[in-house]
Formats: structure tokens, C-alpha cells, sequence
């Protein structure tokens, strides 16, 4: 039995079949509402900072990460019917479990959420707004939970956005 590169089904796009274009043509349209999604919220980040806030509450740059990317999610599905742009939330998911597990595999000690257990790590790291575990310094709602959160948004935006839309290709 030979298992070279030779022997794989490989063949031109111009060749697949009815499901197989389906598949790469909705892969496609997730990574671009997937980036359409990030570069929203980096931009709403952006127009937060570019206002030289001396301090900005945690729970005000929550809901932007939640409401700049349901807008944006709502407005692309009207634009551009597509059911991959609800699904976003499932990188968002991942994104902040991925996050996650490494906080729970990070050390305490002084300065850095001293006798936590792995709930209050994950809790003061990624969802306290009044508090912070000193692990990931400090960021780990930027690093993690406002990104989720901004992915999280746009699919709810992109979902209310589809509501009684016709999507032609992906209805076959």
C-alpha cells in the first residue's frame, strides 16, 4: 500500500462538487467575518484610546466590544447574506478557553493572585471588573475576554441581520 502525495484525491477547484465548493465557500466567508469582526473591535479600542481617557471602566469597554461588533455583524449580514458570519462566536469560545487553560497552568506567588484557587485565577483574570489577579499583567480581558466578547456580538448581530434573508447559494 503506497500512502505518497501522489495517491491523494487531489484536483483543480474548478472540479469539486456542489458540497466541497459549499464547504470552501463558507471557510472563506468565516475567516473574512472573523477578521471583518477583529478589526471592528480594534478600532473601536482604538477610538477609546485616541480620546486620552484618564481611565476608562472596564465594564464601559465590555459593552463596546459587545455593541461596535453587533452593529458591525448586523450590517455585514445585510450587505453580504451569509450564515458564516454567525459563527465567529465559536472562535471567540475558543479563543478565551485556549486563554484560559493557560492561566490555570500559570504559577502563583506574591503580586500574582497569591493562594487562587482555578476558579478565582480564571475569574479575576479574565471577568472581574473591579479586581485583577496580576497574572498575564494585568491584560487578560484584553488579551482574552473583550475579543471573545467582540466575536460573541458580531455572530448576534450577524444572526439578527439574517433574519427572514434569502442566502441562495448556501440554501442548495
Amino acid at each position: 500500500m503506497h500512502f505518497g502525495v501522489s495517491g491523494m484525491n487531489s484536483r483543480p477547484v474548478e472540479a469539486l462538487g456542489p458540497n466541497e465548493t459549499r464547504v470552501l465557500y463558507q471557510a472563506m466567508w468565516f475567516f473574512v467575518h472573523l477578521g471583518v469582526c477583529l478589526v471592528v473591535w480594534g478600532l473601536a479600542l482604538l477610538a477609546i484610546t485616541l480620546f486620552h481617557p484618564a481611565y476608562v471602566p472596564p465594564l464601559v469597554t465590555l459593552l463596546v466590544s459587545l455593541l461596535v461588533p453587533l452593529l458591525a455583524g448586523f450590517v455585514a449580514a445585510k450587505v453580504q447574506p451569509s450564515e458564516s458570519a454567525t459563527l465567529p462566536w465559536m472562535m471567540g469560545l475558543i479563543w478565551w478557553m485556549v486563554w484560559g487553560l493557560h492561566v490555570l497552568d500559570m504559577p502563583t506567588g506574591p503580586l500574582a493572585c497569591y493562594h487562587c484557587g482555578p476558579t478565582d485565577k480564571l475569574w479575576l483574570t479574565f471577568l472581574s471588573l473591579n479586581a485583577d489577579s496580576g497574572l498575564l499583567d494585568g491584560q487578560g480581558r484584553f488579551i482574552a475576554t473583550w475579543p471573545a466578547v467582540a466575536m460573541i456580538g458580531y455572530s448576534i448581530g450577524a444572526k439578527l441581520g439574517l433574519r427572514n434573508a434569502d442566502i441562495p447559494f448556501e440554501n442548495n
